[in-house]
């Protein structure tokens, strides 16, 4: 691929708790993804969050969570296919009402933590989260791990779909993603982890824990706002991605 976009979580501050360095990685990154609420996030939150975004010239999408404050949303809950439709449903007109407020228009919408990693297995779940994002609004875009089920019904209902990859992380053979419990789930290295970047969007291939070449698509990569490295982690990637010659610009750019 000759092009690719970046994607935060933010906004994930909550009352008087300040989480992440907004404001130093926007301009880094190309798409925001800015919690409702639900997992992080608060009313005052979101409407500083979107502005920022807005004034960085940054895409918006929703980063709608499981209702839970203190696993910050990454905590698997057992819910209905209709609970999450009406989780979804929720967060999503939320953030988009601070959007619209101050001028601005919604390109996407990613599921958070647990919700995300719940999603990309189960269909059931996979598809009333997409039919709640098209039924807001079959334009927005949905972001969804690579290879998931999560992107399957997105495809499958008529969305317009992302198929991310994370920075931070190790995968499985499988093509999930490493739990989190487990000792190598994360990458702290920045370098290591703008290589693994490279990879995935130039060959289309990232080395699972077990030693195996996974395949898989990237064109949106992940970087966690709340992590200790996110600031080095933005900058690496965007400067290796950029002198590749890999053209870096939010996804809803055509």
């Amino acid at each position: 691929m000759d092009r690719v976009d970046i994607n935060c979580d933010l906004g994930e501050s909550f009352g008087a708790y300040r989480i992440g360095n907004d404001e130093e990685v926007l301009p880094l990154i190309t798409s925001a993804n800015i919690a409702c609420g639900f997992h992080a996030g608060d009313p005052g939150t979101m409407r500083r969050t979107v502005h920022l975004a807005l004034a960085q010239g940054v895409a918006i999408g929703a980063h709608p969570g499981l209702p839970d404050l203190i696993g910050f949303g990454r905590r698997n809950m057992e819910i209905s296919p209709q609970e999450a439709y009406d989780m979804v449903v929720y967060q999503i007109g939320a953030l988009d009402a601070f959007v619209r407020a101050q001028g601005g228009r919604m390109q996407h919408v990613k599921p958070h933590g647990a919700l995300y990693n719940m999603a990309a297995k189960d269909d059931k779940l996979a598809e009333a989260i997409a039919e709640a994002v098209y039924k807001v609004s079959p334009d927005l875009i949905l972001f969804g791990l690579s290879g998931s089920a999560l992107i399957r019904a997105g495809e499958k209902i008529g969305l317009r779909t992302a198929s991310e990859v994370f920075a931070d992380r190790t995968y499985q053979q499988d093509g999930s993603l490493t739990p989190r419990h487990a000792p190598d789930a994360l990458i702290d290295d920045p370098v290591t982890a703008a290589r693994q970047v490279l990879r995935m969007v130039r060959e289309g291939k990232v080395m699972s824990r077990q030693g195996v070449d996974v395949p898989i698509t990237a064109e949106t990569i992940c970087i966690h706002g709340d992590g200790p490295h996110a600031l080095q982690f933005a900058r690496r990637i965007r400067e290796l991605l950029e002198t590749a010659g890999v053209a870096v610009r939010a996804v809803g750019l055509g």
